[in-house]
């Protein structure tokens, strides 16, 4: 397949540039792939749209300040973007300007933080070693700087807003933005009326945001990122599907973790991993039958696993609908439901 086949046009004032308060007042576009059904809902209206013993399965992760900003040497100023914690001082990162970040520069951020880039990497990226005195996260959240996407122009005044309120591990270059609709009103309330919450940590890395630059989509290669799923998690999954109800995934970086742990098509192998799996039009779906997202970037490899769960067409009809009703889009834009998966 092309990439142009996974473009749309968007007006750029649909660029949500603030979360709406309240988080979940947000708006739903509830789509059911098999009879190509288009609702416009709330996101407080969710509960609407579960029975009680469907499984919700969120990822946990919390942004990281991973933007940091420091000199060289010379003075020239220079920024670190920490992708994945490599060791205990080695990380995997992204370095501007690159052409002059060669092997041995070093990098000073103050008086108690530096580090030396010791290689590139196969994307272009750096590795570099961190020297630092006391606790390198209590330096970096005096330090670092919490990245926004660069279509968001407006400054953040609460970053907690760019957190899930379930976060809880460290890690993620990103947001995994379809879970900061949720209130943790609306997780007890779902919790009450009898759905079962999952936590699995998916790291927000290169691999979800980077660019796909080949014509061919089926060229595109995914970068690692690290995930983890609980025991608890893989039988609460396995539980559910023996008991006929459904495995509702919390976003793309939950759904990649899923799938990237399928054993079969009821359970999934817990433990922790790296994943580089890349989902588009094609895929067999294994564990996840429904889906809450966001609306994803034109040609990106989320709108191609959107495609894959529900049908590039119906989702780009879906999306020319959302334009023309004003949805919001991306990061702090609104939400889609994906009541279920395509039948091929």
């Amino acid at each position: 397949m092309l990439l142009e086949d996974f473009d749309y046009e968007l007006p750029e004032e649909l660029i949500a540039q603030k979360p709406i308060e309240p988080r979940n007042a947000s708006r739903l576009m509830v789509i059911n792939p098999k009879d190509e059904t288009i609702l416009h809902r709330h996101f407080f209206d969710l509960k609407e749209f579960f029975t009680p013993g469907d499984t919700l399965i969120l990822n946990d992760t919390r942004v990281i300040p991973a933007r940091l900003i420091g000199h060289k040497k010379t003075g020239a100023r220079i920024e670190v973007f920490l992708l994945r914690r490599i060791d205990s001082t080695t990380w995997e990162t992204l370095v501007k300007p690159g052409k002059k970040a060669g092997e041995g520069t070093e990098v000073f951020f103050g008086e108690e933080l530096s580090c030396e880039i010791l290689s590139r990497t196969d994307f272009g990226g750096r590795i570099v070693k961190f020297k630092f005195d006391g606790i390198f996260e209590e330096i970096l959240d005096r330090l670092g700087e919490t990245p926004l996407p660069p279509y968001i122009h407006e400054k953040l005044e609460d970053t907690e807003r760019y957190q899930t309120v379930y976060n809880r591990e460290r890690g993620s270059a990103a947001a995994p933005t379809a879970g900061l609709h949720f209130t943790k009103e609306q997780i007890e309330d779902l919790k009450d009326f009898g759905i079962n919450f999952g936590f699995v940590t998916l790291h927000v890395g290169l691999g979800t945001f980077r660019p796909v630059q080949t014509e061919n989509i089926e060229d595109h290669e995914m970068h690692e990122e690290f995930y983890t799923i609980p025991e608890e998690t893989a039988e609460l999954i396995r539980n559910t599907k023996l008991s006929g109800k459904r495995i509702v995934a919390v976003g793309t970086t939950s759904i990649r973790t899923l799938e990237s742990a399928a054993i079969d098509k009821i359970s999934v192998k817990p433990g922790s991993s790296a994943t580089k799996i890349f989902i588009y039009p094609g895929y067999d779906f294994k564990i996840v039958d429904a889906l809450v997202t966001n609306f994803h970037l034109p040609k990106s490899t989320l709108i191609m696993l959107i495609s894959a769960f529900a049908g590039r067409e119906f989702v780009l009809k879906a999306y020319k609908e959302a334009v023309r009703e004003k949805y919001r889009f991306f990061s702090f834009g609104d939400a889609m439901f994906i009541e279920n998966r395509i039948t091929r």
